[in-house]
């Protein structure tokens, strides 16, 4: 009997506010979430000639912001390329990386940091000129094609060539800036990396966009998402929840524009936990009780994010594919903030 009171009470002490971690601790303390994000990304990442930036991943950071700091633009934005972003987390130089980085076992078990979920699902693609009449990559035998090194992509492309039997040449750049370069001057045949890339360097380097044509086969799963340090139980979930609260608030109606009136009037029981009017799901966070009302007031919910950014009314007219809602036919599902 009396271990059974004991084993309660030890239950019992880990229920109740949580302890903040030392990163929140310090992003608390200097006032600023430091970010890492891609250089230039359109769509995902990219900054204006006034320096502000914007993106599906950059939304992601301030919403992270929004949530600790009370104010998403209290954010210092530190671009990387594929070859810096790992150990710039590992570092301390950056508190999340948020940059189209695709979550593996090898990351994930290996380089000291967690994903903390899903933000957009992709797959490598490629891309080639029109011009050439390539409608599958299966015509790419022996074709030299330009991949960034320090990347999924490089081996992806090796293994599918291998699998298929094309020989293809990999041509190797160190940034995604030399590799756009050396596609779009003609020193390659094909382009390959994640669909979502595809279409926004396309977009933003291409002098005529209609004169390449992205290729209908994908090659690979490549789920993006944002990731911390290991080692920091407290702000990994935090960041965990915030995304897990911009999906849920999509598929309960919460937007943008109405989460001050659904805050006030919402009768729904789970409108009410995740803006705060009924639970304090914050204490449990190490936050307070609007954590999530501030993520959603600051950039919508995932779905305006995503419509936002990528979707079919943006400059990449991405569809949502496996990026709508579980119930809408797509992946994106969160558990429930309860």
């Amino acid at each position: 009997m009396i271990k059974h009171v004991v084993a309660a009470a030890l239950a019992l002490s880990f229920i109740g506010a949580a302890h903040a971690g030392k990163t929140l601790d310090a992003i608390n303390q200097r006032g600023q979430l430091v970010c890492g994000v891609n250089p230039s990304l359109p769509g995902f990442a990219a900054a204006d000639s006034q320096g502000n930036w914007s993106g599906l991943d950059v939304d992601i950071c301030k919403a992270i912001a929004a949530t600790i700091l009370k104010d998403p633009s209290k954010i210092k934005w530190v671009p990387l390329n594929a070859s810096q972003r790992f150990a710039a987390l590992q570092s301390g130089e950056i508190d999340v990386l948020s940059r189209n980085t695709t979550w593996t076992l090898t990351r994930d078990a290996s380089l000291g940091l967690m994903f903390t979920g899903t933000t957009y699902y992709d797959g490598q693609g490629f891309m080639v000129p029109k011009k050439t009449k390539i409608t599958s990559a299966k015509q790419l035998k022996g074709a030299t094609v330009c991949v960034q090194s320090g990347t999924t992509t490089e081996k992806n492309l090796n293994d599918y060539s291998k699998a298929n039997n094309l020989s293809m040449k990999p041509v190797v750049f160190e940034t995604q800036e030399a590799t756009n370069k050396a596609y779009f001057a003609g020193r390659c045949q094909a382009y390959t990396t994640d669909a979502s890339g595809l279409a926004s360097i396309r977009n933003k380097e291409a002098g005529n966009p209609d004169d390449h044509v992205i290729l209908p086969e994908l090659i690979s799963k490549e789920p993006l998402g944002p990731s911390v340090r290991r080692g920091d139980d407290e702000f990994f979930t935090d960041v965990k929840w915030i995304v897990f609260a911009l999906i849920e608030a999509e598929e309960y109606g919460i937007t943008q524009a109405n989460v001050d009136q659904m805050k006030a009037d919402s009768k729904d029981p789970v409108v009410q936990r995740i803006l705060g009017t009924s639970e304090d799901t914050g204490k449990l966070l190490g936050l307070d009780k609007d954590w999530a009302y501030r993520a959603i007031k600051a950039v919508g919910n995932y779905g305006e994010i995503f419509e936002r950014n990528v979707g079919p009314k943006s400059a990449l007219k991405l569809p949502r594919g496996a990026n709508n809602l579980w119930n809408h036919g797509g992946f994106m599902y969160a558990p429930p903030v309860r």
